[in-house]
């Protein structure tokens, strides 16, 4: 357990569209289905569902529309958020009454923006004011993952300083709400721990998650080092299935959530234990035959 414990409720966002897209084969869409609908029973804040990115780039997700038709919402709170990376796949997700969140990667990582989006970061941010504009039209809202955030593997330039400039020019258009993404497991505990006690100075009144790629043997420490400075919102994926397929040939998994609820307990996160198992021998099965 942590040794400087936190108040209030800690958010788990747990992402089975970031390992779904990590996988080579295609997973059938009915299997989709029966995974997402077991993760609505768990708990969890959120659930990273699906991908309105052209299925040129992410054929895995291709079916997110039909797997939305039959996701059901439980009464237990969970939202659903999906990912886009431009203005034509957000105008088809906001059409989604039941979608949530919309995220968008926005990396502060030249090499990374035109690698993962096919634009330039200023063009980016001319992408983020539209969405933010459908977003407010379509009663949903917009989380900003800021990718690469603790470092790249490209040689851009990286610092605290330009991830706060950036916090500051997007939070300025009206972002409330980052996740602070290791896109290809680089962080430390020193550059978690700067990233975040500065942007939770800088900027009190947003809302700051993060998104941890990591190795097997480097979880803890990445965890430990967000919470004890002030991360409170944490994306997760069982068995830290998946990656970025477009950051490099070889993956960095994601932060298994079985890990985060060793670290927090279930209480703490406000998981359901028995639905949790489920979902995570539903898992074993379901990847462990398309991986």
């Amino acid at each position: 357990m942590p040794t400087q414990p936190q108040e209030g409720k800690i958010k788990i966002i747990e992402c089975p569209r970031d390992a779904m897209q990590g996988i080579l084969d295609f997973i059938p869409t009915r299997d989709k289905i029966q995974y997402i609908n077991e993760l609505m029973k768990v708990g969890f804040d959120s659930l990273d569902c699906g991908s309105f990115v052209s299925p040129k780039a992410i054929p895995q997700m291709r079916d997110t529309s039909e797997v939305l038709d039959q996701i059901n919402l439980e009464k237990n709170g969970t939202k659903l958020s999906v990912i886009v990376a431009n203005e034509r796949g957000a105008a088809d997700a906001v059409l989604h009454e039941k979608i949530s969140y919309l995220g968008f990667p926005f990396s502060i990582s030249e090499t990374f923006q035109r690698r993962n989006t096919n634009s330039s970061i200023n063009d980016s941010l001319e992408t983020v004011k539209h969405l933010l504009d459908l977003c407010d039209k379509n009663s949903k809202s917009l989380t900003i993952y800021i990718s690469m955030g603790f470092g790249n593997p490209y040689n851009d330039e990286w610092s605290v300083t330009i991830v706060n400039d950036w916090i500051g020019k997007l939070a300025a258009l009206g972002v409330k709400e980052f996740s602070l993404s290791d896109t290809v497991g680089v962080s430390t505990p020193e550059t978690i721990a700067g990233v975040f006690s500065n942007a939770l100075q800088a900027f009190p009144e947003l809302e700051f998650g993060g998104h941890f790629h990591t190795t097997p043997w480097e979880w803890k420490e990445k965890v430990e080092a967000a919470y004890q400075n002030g991360c409170m919102r944490f994306d997760g994926a069982i068995k830290g299935y998946g990656g970025c397929p477009m950051a490099k040939d070889d993956l960095v998994g994601n932060m298994p959530t079985e890990l985060l609820i060793e670290f927090f307990g279930y209480e703490k996160l406000g998981l359901k234990k028995a639905p949790f198992e489920g979902a995570f021998n539903l898992a074993e099965t379901i990847f462990n035959h398309y991986s």
